[in-house]
């Protein structure tokens, strides 16, 4: 799905980012991802950079971002730790979450095309009924990648190159907290999905009000989720 602010989206990283330390936060993310790197883990500088395949002065570099990120804590004398998802993470993911994308939602209210609005509308009502006749592992990933670009299009609709950058940071720390506090299913995505639908009809109607409570209530019932799991 394109839209007009598509190119402020997907870069890994500020201008001038070496590609050896863009590949180091990606390999990073894959760590934490796959669980090799784990929440509340302790990892020195020499291990973490033969895992990532850098230098240790290449990681050095790298680790300034990661810690702004909240991905780790550099703790002087005793290693690099991986934040646990406690309950302050969470709050404070979605609680950035929330004001973000609440203000993308009314932004798309205003502006963002209707042949844009119908594409999405078709991809999720296809991919419900596919999760209602078939929930396989491949169908739920589908559906993921219909979820995230969904939200991705949406933020792409505020044009502001500052609120994707924090946007796509805090969606790293949502990925994680998905992966260990959601169990992923038919039944989750299907919620979603509906939660979608709510909001493509409101933004479609240009009701920014409508739009915006359409989106919080989404974000309310998934952080509801990862708290109480």
């Amino acid at each position: 799905m394109s839209s007009p602010s598509a190119p402020l989206r997907g870069r890994t990283g500020p201008p001038g980012t070496s590609s050896v330390r863009t590949a180091g936060y990606q390999r990073f993310l894959d760590a934490l991802r796959t669980g090799e790197l784990k929440p509340g883990q302790m990892v020195s500088q020499k291990a973490l950079s033969e895992n990532l395949d850098l230098s240790v002065g290449t990681l050095r570099e790298l680790l300034p971002r990661l810690e702004s990120e909240g991905l780790i804590k550099v703790l002087n004398q005793r290693g690099i730790l991986i934040p646990a998802i406690d309950l302050t993470m969470i709050r404070e993911t979605f609680q950035l979450r929330m004001a973000l994308e609440r203000e993308a939602a009314a932004q798309a209210a205003a502006d963002m095309p209707q042949e844009a609005l119908d594409v999405h509308r078709a991809s999720h009502e296809a991919m419900m009924a596919a999760m209602r006749e078939s929930p396989t592992e491949a169908t739920l990933a589908e559906a993921e990648e219909i979820d995230a670009a969904f939200h991705d299009a949406l933020m792409d609709a505020t044009g502001n190159a500052l609120l994707i950058r924090t946007y796509e940071m805090n969606t790293t720390r949502m990925r994680l907290i998905k992966l260990y506090r959601h169990a992923l299913s038919a039944a989750y995505m299907l919620d979603a999905f509906t939660d979608h639908l709510a909001i493509i009809d409101a933004v479609g109607s240009r009701d920014r009000a409508a739009a915006m409570a359409a989106m919080e209530s989404h974000i309310q019932s998934a952080r509801s989720r990862a708290v109480h799991l």
